[in-house]
């Protein structure tokens, strides 16, 4: 009886369904760039304004910089590409874990989707022209409150981003417990993306009961980010080049 040997069948695929693969690890490579490009924002620009008043003046003296630092690139760029990197690790995954991994990325993007309807950076540019032209202390106080009211309910500090992030994260560390089940991806992809996004879960978490340990294991994820997109991206343009019905087991070290 002949041994098997160590590779992993997959199903011959339609050539669409693995430009998935090339899309996906294409998304995270771009979603490392985006962590970078967030990393020198908050540090030459600074954070989010606190106050209504605050992110009012900052529209006013220079639009692209507030806009920066109200996280538009969050909305465009960061969140859209997760659609296209969880569905790259679930084309790749579904062949041998396919309801784990349906379920999975259905929590994924229905986490993705509920943040996509919290951001408030547009909501806050238009009030900002208001305040800009109001005449009486009465509108510009009205004005102040709904920036306020905005603020609290915005895509950092709404329920539904608050649940939405909780989905999201809870299915991508459920992906990541599917990839340990397989042999497409490696243990240490896998392992690794338990940790990170099991601390960007925690951190939502502890926000509520210790807001500051919460800051500091969402700082710790931030940063094993930074490995896991460029490891999961590139085991994905892998499989996306490969053009036989059989993947070499990727190496577990």
């Amino acid at each position: 009886m002949s041994q098997p040997n160590h590779v992993t069948h997959i199903e011959a695929e339609d050539p669409a369904w693995k430009s998935l693969y090339r899309i996906g690890g294409a998304a995270a490579l771009i979603l490392l760039l985006y962590s970078v490009v967030t990393l020198i924002v908050l540090t030459l620009l600074g954070a989010a304004p606190s106050t209504a008043a605050e992110t009012f003046a900052l529209l006013q003296n220079n639009r692209i910089i507030g806009l920066l630092r109200l996280d538009v690139l969050t909305v465009f760029v960061y969140m859209p590409l997760l659609y296209l990197l969880f569905l790259g690790i679930y084309v790749a995954l579904r062949p041998t874990q396919g309801a784990y991994a349906t379920l999975a990325t259905a929590l994924v993007f229905v986490g993705v989707t509920l943040f996509l309807a919290t951001p408030s950076a547009f909501s806050m540019v238009d009030l900002s022209d208001k305040y800009a032209v109001a005449t009486t202390e009465t509108q510009r106080s009205q004005l102040l409150a709904a920036g306020e009211a905005i603020l609290a309910s915005d895509m950092w500090h709404g329920t539904g981003a608050f649940l939405g992030g909780m989905l999201l994260q809870s299915g991508a560390v459920l992906i990541s417990v599917v990839m340990l089940r397989g042999e497409v991806f490696s243990q240490t992809i896998a392992y690794l993306g338990i940790l990170t996004h099991g601390l960007d879960l925690a951190h939502f978490i502890f926000l509520l009961l210790v807001p500051g340990l919460g800051k500091i294991l969402i700082a710790i994820a931030g940063t094993l980010y930074l490995i896991w997109f460029p490891l999961v991206g590139r085991r994905l343009l892998q499989l996306g080049r490969r053009e036989s019905k059989a993947l070499p087991q990727p190496s577990h070290a």
